[in-house]
């Protein structure tokens, strides 16, 4: 998908691994921006390479995760994940994870972008829910609820602010049926 210098591709391992340099400017970024996505200050940009390395580059390589990246005009401005490892009795579900756009491209319609790719290629999987969780209050909630997400519920002190350590924040459980992939 492109659109206006924007560009939205899915990766394999060894693509991930050609832009793991704007990968990881990308997850810093967005962790020194707020983003609750895991992660506490201080956070640095080898902890978001290791990130990268260690746990999803394996995961796209073993057919567990998916991933894409938005690109405007070459640089990486935002990234999307869809887990579909899940257990023998959940084939039909899949779990969006770290919806991340830079700071310097929000407002911008990429995020949607972004998930709708995760959105179709979990169709092509025959995946007829997708789940996922966020911040409770935070900016993606409205979002994902304008894109027929439905909150299931909250969990008080679920996670540390990422910026403030002495703080918990809650987070949003919420979900999505899709259509068969085969209606």
């Amino acid at each position: 998908m492109s659109s206006a210098n924007l560009e939205v591709t899915q990766l394999t391992a060894d693509s991930a691994a050609a832009h793991l340099t704007g990968l990881t400017e990308l997850l810093h970024a967005c962790v020194l921006g707020g983003a609750s996505v895991s992660f506490v200050l201080p956070y640095s940009s080898d902890d978001a390479q290791v990130f990268w390395q260690a746990k999803v580059l394996p995961a796209v390589a073993g057919g567990k995760l998916a991933l894409w990246v938005a690109r405007q005009d070459g640089r990486i401005a935002g990234s999307v994940q869809l887990d579909i490892d899940t257990p023998p009795n959940q084939p039909h579900r899949a779990e969006v994870r770290k919806l991340l756009v830079h700071p310097d491209f929000r407002r911008r319609g990429i995020a949607r972008l972004l998930l709708r790719e995760a959105e179709a290629y979990a169709q092509q999987c025959g995946r007829t829910l997708i789940t996922l969780d966020t911040r409770s209050g935070d900016s993606a909630e409205p979002l994902y609820t304008s894109m027929g997400y439905v909150t299931v519920g909250q969990i008080p002190g679920f996670s540390r602010d990422p910026h403030d350590p002495s703080k918990v924040d809650g987070t949003t459980i919420m979900y999505k049926q899709m259509r068969s992939a085969n209606v």
